[in-house]
């Protein structure tokens, strides 16, 4: 690839991204809505994949009202490589590039799910749990940027950004999903995958961003804390504590940051984590 030099854009212009694709996994979820949200507010068009057909389809259609601007979604179990690489080819059919893959699907169960398992315990947590948390948050990771990342160094240029986690930095503080009048051995966890999977994520980060460097491709990670999505209340002041900036993040406080990651605002970036999390990681 030719080096680029003397580049010259005006500040706001970097953030454009008219007539690109971006492809988001888990799509339907909260996180997944944002960050559409942040392609549509530049001018993109967010690919929404999930396993959850009926829910993405519904944050698709919500989203195309609202802004007045296409949003599609596509039924996608990216664990299987199969389905992957046909949605690639369903994509490219349909609007002829892909530019952008945000790799935001994981399993990540709420507090109150975490209780209810009574085995995400690191000495409890079955196996089979294990393969499914790693399937969807490393195995669809690494299928989504073969396929897709694949067709972006094909032509020269594209955006990988991972969806990592503060928790992919420091290990969980597990002394804030702890519940009162239960013994230790039955106390909820925050389970290891997640850990292992956020982390796997960071190394993924960078292998892409070396091995396709010469392709156009930048890879990049964002590690973002906790969202308040009205927790309960002992849990927020335990977590709360640890940061510096004494408070969780809002839902859309993550939108500019994605957009900037993954326009040509970030332009010489590649291969960085950004730490977005009140200040939790200083500590």
């Amino acid at each position: 690839m030719k080096e680029e030099r003397n580049i010259s854009r005006s500040c706001l212009s970097s953030f454009n991204l008219d007539n690109h694709v971006a492809i988001i996994t888990g799509g339907g979820g909260l996180l997944g809505q944002k960050h559409a949200e942040a392609i549509l507010e530049c001018g993109g068009t967010p690919i929404l994949l999930d396993i959850d057909a009926d829910k993405a389809e519904y944050v698709a259609t919500t989203l195309s009202e609202k802004y007045k601007q296409q949003c599609l979604s596509l039924k996608v179990d990216i664990t299987q490589s199969d389905q992957v690489e046909s949605s690639c080819l369903d994509i490219l059919n349909k609007v002829g590039r892909i530019d952008i893959l945000i790799n935001n699907a994981t399993n990540n169960p709420s507090i109150g799910d975490i209780a209810d398992i009574g085995c995400s315990q690191l000495e409890k947590l079955p196996i089979d749990v294990w393969n499914k948390d790693l399937s969807v948050g490393l195995t669809g990771a690494f299928l989504c940027s073969r396929a897709y990342g694949t067709v972006m160094s094909k032509a020269g240029k594209g955006v990988i950004l991972n969806i990592c986690s503060d928790l992919g930095l420091i290990g969980p503080d597990q002394r804030i999903y702890k519940k009162p009048g239960l013994n230790d051995e039955n106390q909820p966890a925050k389970p290891v995958t997640y850990s292992v999977v956020k982390s796997g994520l960071i190394g993924l980060t960078r292998y892409l961003a070396t091995y396709w460097a010469n392709k156009g491709v930048r890879a990049n990670a964002i590690a973002p804390g906790g969202v308040y999505t009205d927790q309960e209340d002992v849990f927020v002041k335990k977590l709360t504590d640890l940061i510096p900036m004494g408070r969780m993040a809002s839902a859309d406080e993550y939108k500019a940051a994605i957009a900037f990651m993954v326009s040509d605002a970030s332009s010489y970036m590649t291969g960085s984590i950004m730490s977005i999390d009140g200040g939790r990681t200083c500590w």
